[in-house]
């Protein structure tokens, strides 16, 4: 166990190993023509005004704008517009600078560097024009369309209102988002700005200063570059059970609305387990609210549900991926309602409070189903306890290895026992996979990084929050009381525990719900969250993460009772170094345990209530 000198040296700052390149990883494919982001920079004359530092706010915004386009990732089709920069007065001043293509960082460096402020803030008119800019996806694609608004000032044309344009946009098809950034700005002009963010889908983020403006132009055209991969088949489900299309097993895309069911049909026989999941992808950081609901079930006959599950987001900073999953599992007897085979519907239901966001959601479908297994063959029991994978387990220690995590289930980087060390963004999520066997279980801490505030202190609070799924994508590990999956953040070190009970066959027969998901053995999936309020604390765009991963027992060569071991195979994808790297000795850069940190941690889950973590602490391995 460290010490806390040794906690507080955890700190996010650059990375050794983790360069743009690093960043390119995590953002491959961008270039497909599914994404794309268009600055729309303000050339009002206002922008000529001293920034406080001794140049001009224009002066300023150059700099920021060139170090947003030399962190994008390479192809990620990127324009420019700008309005106020032609005419000293008049209200149709908007142009494209730099058409939406894939990236040319130095045509758009030199696009901006040839801007002089001097007009009009036609904000309503250059919004209109930057959502025409982009390209939009086509053969039933998803992607993320951003519009990346940077603004010293407000609307002074009045019509069209930008507000009202920004709610238009919004409605017009999924995935486009609109982030603001206020350069020194207060009063109406904040309050105009906030506005459009929150009716386009989008984030405003504060830049009372010019290092404050490249940090956050950095986080909003970095999430655009790092939205979610989608994978799947496009569907379209019925808001009637009767107008239901048939689904085989496979993995699709749909949409959802606030307020909306969406059903899809589906032939099952008796005796095979199926297991349904919906993630909804809103855009990161959109409004939400603490009880917003996913909801899936498995109905048969008159609508009776077999299995529901209902997700909350359990917070309203700002929206994340939510997924939702339910199995059908036919009793021992075969004597239960949902054993029999026939027609069953796959059901999907979103429920949105007032003011949450409106957009419709891609939707990412997986269906799948488990034969029986063979007669003759008993399993092994259940596992419904986690023993060695409590909240008291050994994980590894030593340096950590640098990894570039997934957008989703469908990129996400694989990993293995170790050390890990990543960076996040305010209203990211990461996403990593590991192999987990029969017998075998998963736990791992992830620790938030001490990161340097904005004012020196914060006052303001975040959260972090981590989420274990399935090879299903059943989410576990949340409300067992042993792990919680969200602590606050404000700056500070914070830690997480996460795990699952070991994986068995049986475990779909136990009663608690956190167990039953755990039933076969694949890939597990770890998502890691930084809350968007972490926008306003931390002075680094983003902030950095360790992963302390352990898979504990031997894995079993399968599900039938008194099953040998399996012989261990080296690993290929550099998880045997990853360990010699965790027994060495910690040197020097990002090293060191913080899992201590997650004493006094209050987790303020439901409106209304604070749920005060116990203070405790962690026995020494």
């Amino acid at each position: 166990m460290i010490g806390v000198g040794a906690l507080l040296a955890l700190v996010a700052g650059p990375l050794p190993g983790a360069s743009a390149a690093g960043q390119t990883a995590r953002a491959e494919g961008s270039g497909d023509g599914k994404s794309g982001l268009v600055m729309v920079l303000d050339s009002s004359g206002s922008m000529a005004d001293d920034d406080g530092a001794g140049q001009t706010r224009m002066a300023s915004a150059r700099t920021a704008v060139g170090a947003v386009v030399d962190a994008l990732p390479d192809g990620l089709p990127t324009g420019l517009r700008v309005y106020g920069a032609d005419q000293p007065r008049g209200c149709a001043d908007t142009r494209l600078a730099k058409p939406v293509e894939p990236l040319d960082r130095a045509g758009i460096k030199q696009a901006v560097a040839a801007v002089q402020p001097k007009g009009d803030t036609p904000i309503g008119l250059s919004l209109q024009k930057a959502a025409a800019d982009l390209p939009r996806p086509g053969g039933g694609s998803i992607g993320t369309r951003t519009i990346l608004l940077i603004s010293d000032g407000e609307d002074n044309c009045g019509s069209p209102q930008p507000c009202e344009v920004a709610e238009q946009l919004s409605q017009q098809g999924v995935g486009l988002r609109i982030d603001t950034v206020g350069f020194q700005v207060r009063g109406a002009a904040r309050r105009q700005l906030e506005c459009i963010a929150k009716a386009g889908n989008g984030r405003y983020y504060d830049a009372p200063d010019a290092k404050a403006l490249a940090r956050q132009l950095q986080r909003s055209a970095q999430l655009s570059a790092d939205g979610y991969r989608f994978s799947g088949k496009p569907v379209e489900g019925a808001p009637r059970r009767d107008a239901a299309p048939v689904l085989l097993p496979g993995q699709y895309l749909d949409t959802i609305g606030p307020g909306e069911k969406r059903y899809y049909a589906v032939e099952l026989d008796s005796r095979s387990t199926v297991d349904f999941s919906a993630t909804a992808v809103p855009q990161p950081g959109a409004a939400v609210d603490t009880f917003d609901v996913l909801r899936t079930n498995i109905a048969y006959g008159t609508d009776s549900a077999c299995e529901t599950s209902t997700q909350h987001f359990f917070q309203k900073e700002g929206a994340t991926p939510l997924t939702s999953a339910v199995a059908r599992i036919p009793s021992d007897k075969g004597t239960g309602g949902c054993d029999r085979a026939g027609r069953y519907w796959l059901v999907v239901e979103r429920q949105s409070k007032k003011g949450s966001d409106a957009a419709r959601w891609p939707l990412e479908l997986t269906y799948g189903t488990e034969k029986p297994l063979p007669k003759g063959v008993t399993p092994a029991q259940s596992q419904a306890e986690y023993g060695a994978g409590d909240q008291d387990a050994q994980l590894p220690t030593g340096d950590p290895r640098d990894v570039t995590g997934g957008t989703g289930f469908n990129d996400a980087r694989q990993i293995g026992p170790g050390v890990w060390r990543d960076k996040v963004l305010p209203s990211q999520t990461l996403w990593y996979r590991v192999p987990v066997g029969w017998g075998q279980q998963l736990r791992y801490d992830v620790e938030f990084a001490n990161e340097p505030t904005v004012n020196g202190s914060s006052s303001v609070w975040s959260y972090g929050a981590t989420q274990v799924f399935t090879p299903g994508r059943a989410p576990v590990g949340g409300g067992t009381g042993e792990f919680n999956p969200r602590t606050i953040y404000n700056g500070r070190p914070m830690a997480l525990e996460m795990g699952t009970v070991p994986v068995a066959w049986t475990n779909r027969h136990e009663s608690n719900p956190n167990v039953i998901p755990v039933h076969t053995k694949g890939a597990f999936y770890i998502a890691v969250t930084l809350g968007a309020k972490a926008a306003e604390i931390a002075e680094n765009p983003q902030i950095g993460v360790v992963l302390r991963v352990a898979v504990l027992g031997d894995e079993l060569a399968g599900p039938q009772h008194d099953a040998p071991l399996l012989a261990k195979k080296g690993d290929k994808q550099g998880d045997s170094a990853a360990r010699e790297d965790s027994e060495a000795t910690a040197g020097a850069g990002w090293s060191g345990t913080a899992t201590a940190a997650a004493a006094g941690c209050a987790v303020v889950l439901i409106v209304g209530l604070v749920l005060v973590l116990v203070r405790r602490t962690r026995r020494s391995a």
